[in-house]
């Protein structure tokens, strides 16, 4: 099964923390990365596309994180 998820967090190291820890898990960047302005929290966001291919099939009850 292909999976799919969007990392984000707060522009700060621990967004890139976040990636690398996927990144180490196999799983594989997907488009660029985006950057916008989160008026509501007053801070930069960053978002970042990632896919894995993993054995098994696709349900909604997939845990995306734990694989």
């Amino acid at each position: 099964m292909k999976l799919y998820r969007l990392l984000t967090a707060d522009d700060t190291s621990a967004f890139c923390h976040k990636v690398t820890l996927a990144l180490n898990k196999g799983w594989a960047l997907h488009g660029s990365p985006t950057y916008a302005w989160d008026h509501a929290n007053g801070v930069m966001r960053c978002g970042q596309a990632v896919t894995k291919d993993a054995p098994g099939d696709y349900t909604p009850e997939t845990k995306l994180g734990e694989q």
